[in-house]
């Protein structure tokens, strides 16, 4: 049973929206991607756990804190007697482990995600144990890409390669298990515990002026043209939205990129771009938001 469903994180979010608005650095697109093949491969395995049939709780996505440090559990799994810290892998290609390491065949070190898995481990044990529970830990790192092999991998690991993942799943699903309220409790505790945002959520540097305006297809991220009156239509892959769908999305977009501002007719008319009417804005905004103040000094929430 699925208690906390999985959505991007902050940080891909507005990865996600400065992209096609800005030239990112070599770097912060390196960063974009791997986030966004992460995410998709963590979305492939929640459609896996989604096929449990046993009484078992899925929270996907956590993000703790514990003694100052930061953690994020992909997906966590609590069985009856054993809570099960899940590392999400998307890679993709020919790798080898070799002396602890995982390295690409031009060299490059990766980080481990076995050293990730042993990290979640050792916050969470003290962290849930701080909260008045006693559950042992165990823990997989699953790699979903079937494109994924790796060399030398070591023997005895929590290694689920993408061969394996149907056959694993189905295994794990007939452990016994029946839960109670105490299970339940904790689930709720951790879930109430999650960081929809840490310090690193906003690492990247950007300003209003230069990014470019318009609103963006909910699908692949290309920017939309005005259709008539009411619809919207992607120049990339021809997606079509009502506009006000696509003007409410593009508020929410300003509040993540901008949380300081203040949501104004005039404001969200610059952002979406493509709209030409004022009027037609502030209706949607009337409609669709509170007005707080007066004259010209009002703004949405």
């Amino acid at each position: 049973m699925f208690l906390k469903s999985r959505s991007p994180s902050i940080e891909l979010r507005i990865l996600r929206s400065l992209n096609p608005r800005m030239l990112l650095s070599p770097k912060e697109r390196k960063r974009y991607w791997k986030l966004e093949k992460g995410y998709q491969g963590e979305v492939m395995f929640d459609q896996l756990t989604a096929t449990f049939q046993s009484d078992k709780y899925v929270i996907n996505d956590l993000c703790l804190e514990f003694n100052n440090s930061f953690f994020q559990i992909d997906t966590l799994i609590i069985s009856q007697e054993t809570l099960y810290p899940f590392e999400v892998k998307n890679f993709e290609g020919d790798f080898y482990y070799e002396s602890g390491s995982f390295l690409t065949f031009g060299n490059d070190e990766i980080q481990n995600p076995l050293d990730q898995l042993k990290r979640s481990k050792l916050l969470l044990g003290p962290l849930i144990k701080n909260l008045g529970f006693t559950f042992p830990l165990d823990g997989y790192v699953s790699f979903v890409n079937p494109k994924f092999t790796l060399y030398q991998a070591p023997l005895n690991s929590p290694i689920i390669f993408p061969t394996q993942l149907d056959s694993f799943i189905k295994k794990f699903d007939q452990i016994p298990s029946k839960l109670n309220g105490l299970h339940k409790k904790l689930a709720d505790q951790l879930i109430s515990m999650h960081l929809n945002e840490t310090p690193y959520s906003r690492s990247i540097s950007y300003k209003y002026e230069p990014l470019r305006k318009g609103i963006l297809c909910h699908l692949c991220f290309s920017f939309m043209h005005l259709i008539g009156e009411k619809k919207l239509v992607c120049e990339k892959c021809g997606c079509q939205e009502d506009v006000v769908s696509g003007v409410l999305r593009g508020v929410e977009e300003i509040k993540l990129l901008f949380p300081d501002l203040k949501i104004t007719t005039n404001l969200v008319h610059e952002w979406c771009g493509v709209i030409q009417s004022r009027k037609k804005i502030r209706r949607i905004l009337m409609e669709n938001y509170n007005k707080i103040g007066y004259g010209r000094w009002f703004y949405y929430e």
